[in-house]
């Protein structure tokens, strides 16, 4: 069965978002850890914790993706700002361990002037402090835009990173339709090409997510704004060949386009409705 669902507030808890998640026509979902600016995450509700993985399972409902909130920056030239990505990811990874099969995704962060290899090396360097034997948390690095100077606008800076991580085996790629567009890979034109060069640079076996979003701007961009199904620059069928792919059509989908609930119900019924 098709998995896909959107991203949805955590704000009441892990069984409010299944059954949001479920009014929407979704069997997945995404949230953030905490608030995507940064700041103290909420305590977890050991009943509520209770509840929502009974009724996960009642539901039939895939394993979430927590997404890390935006303020972590993994390769920032200050200490401190590491410091605080660091401890951030280490409490996210430690508090998910309760949720089985739960992914955690993160966005490589910016090397703000010290060059992509210097961010990279940062990026690992965490990586291999907080992975640990007894985690089972798969960690994702999602492809990015290339606004300014973030890390992972190319498969090959992701794998760069991925090359430095003694626990590679706890680790996975999420690739964002938007960004990796305006980041400059044809997947509206050459969906199969992209795919092979992530396979040949990544292998295809990393692939654990899609962010399915359409774009608001052209093909190389770097600007990353995200735009409803359709009603951007790479257009519906383009989309839906991405879910459809043979490569693709087990991952997880959760979208991430700038709509209220009705719209994401829409979106999830619209996707149903052509790929099954």
């Amino acid at each position: 069965m098709l998995k896909i669902g959107c991203h949805l507030s955590s704000a009441k808890g892990y069984l409010a978002m299944a059954e949001t998640a479920h009014s929407i026509g979704a069997n997945t979902f995404q949230f953030f850890t905490r608030n995507p600016r940064g700041g103290k995450a909420k305590a977890v509700d050991p009943a509520d914790l209770a509840a929502y993985l009974a009724r996960a399972e009642e539901l039939e409902l895939a394993p979430p993706l927590a997404h890390a909130p935006y303020t972590l920056n993994c390769c920032s030239a200050d200490p401190a700002l590491r410091e605080f990505a660091r401890n951030t990811m280490a409490d996210d990874l430690a508090r998910l361990e309760a949720i089985p099969g739960a992914m955690y995704n993160f966005h490589p962060g910016s090397h703000v002037g010290q060059g992509a290899d210097a961010g990279a090396a940062l990026i690992a360097e965490q990586l291999n402090q907080v992975l640990t034997p007894d985690l089972h948390t798969t960690v994702l690095l999602e492809t990015m835009a290339g606004k300014g100077s973030e890390v992972g606008r190319t498969f090959q800076e992701l794998r760069d990173i991925l090359d430095r991580v003694e626990r590679s085996e706890q680790m996975g790629v999420c690739l964002d339709t938007c960004h990796v567009w305006d980041g400059g890979y044809d997947i509206a034109g050459d969906l199969d090409g992209v795919l092979e060069e992530f396979d040949r640079t990544l292998g295809l076996e990393q692939l654990k997510a899609v962010h399915l979003n359409d774009s608001m701007n052209s093909r190389g961009s770097h600007k990353d704004r995200h735009q409803k199904l359709g009603r951007g620059e790479i257009g519906l069928e383009a989309l839906l060949a991405v879910v459809e792919h043979p490569a693709l059509r087990e991952l997880p989908f959760y979208l991430e386009t700038p709509n209220e609930l009705p719209g994401y119900a829409a979106e999830i019924a619209l996707v149903r409705e052509r790929c099954g």
